[in-house]
This record gives C-alpha cells, sequence and structure tokens, in this order.
C-alpha cells in the first residue's frame, strides 16, 4: 500500500488543524480582554456555595451512565457485525452470543440495582 493513497486524510487534518489555528488567533486578537475576579471565580447559580465541593453524589447517576455505556457499546458493535454476519459464518454469530451474554449480564446488574425505576 503506497503511502499517498493517504495523502487525502493528510491534507484534511493539516487544513483542520489551520483552520482551528486561525480561528482560536483571530478570537485572540478580536476578542475583549478585561479579565475581573468576578469573571474569574466559579460559577455557583450566582450564590455563594455552601458546604464542601466535594459531596457524594447518589448512586443514580453512576447507574444511569453504566446503563447508557452499555447500550452505547452494544449500538457501536452492532452495525459492523451486521454488516458482516455473511461473511463472519457461525463463529462470528457464537462471539455475538458471548457478547450479548456479558451485556445481557450488566443490564441485569442494572436492573436488580434499580436503574429502570424513574421516580
Amino acid at each position: 500500500m503506497a503511502l499517498n493513497e493517504f495523502a487525502p486524510i493528510g491534507a484534511l487534518f493539516a487544513l483542520a488543524a489551520l483552520v482551528s489555528f486561525i480561528v482560536v488567533i483571530i478570537s485572540w486578537i478580536f476578542g475583549p480582554h478585561r479579565p475581573t475576579s468576578r469573571k474569574g471565580s466559579p460559577y455557583e447559580s450566582g450564590m455563594k456555595p455552601i458546604g464542601p465541593a466535594n459531596r457524594r453524589l447518589p448512586i443514580k447517576f453512576y447507574l444511569v451512565a453504566v446503563l447508557f455505556i452499555i447500550f452505547d457499546v452494544e449500538v457501536v458493535f452492532f452495525l459492523p457485525w451486521a454488516v458482516q454476519l455473511r461473511d463472519l459464518g457461525i463463529y462470528g454469530l457464537i462471539v455475538m452470543g458471548v457478547f450479548l451474554f456479558i451485556l445481557t449480564i450488566g443490564f441485569i446488574y442494572e436492573w436488580k440495582k434499580g436503574a429502570m425505576e424513574w421516580e
């Protein structure tokens, strides 16, 4: 495989980097620069923070994140598998079955922890 086959991709990356660099430089040159202590302070809904910043989050957020990752990974791997299913044959079917079994274990874990029960 010749290296010149990748030239359009390299040109695209170079053009994207150049345009990004130009946009950042132009905004830095022409943008307003009036930093104040108020602008530099963290935004807390217009109120002074109460209590420590590192509070414990409910487990619900963790469960929703795991559920999203389970279904996101599942969808990402299903499309290439479906496109190549005839070429993969029975081996591809077995491997996808194992993959689905592992995802089902994660789904059952989420279900048992109550991530499917919305309040």
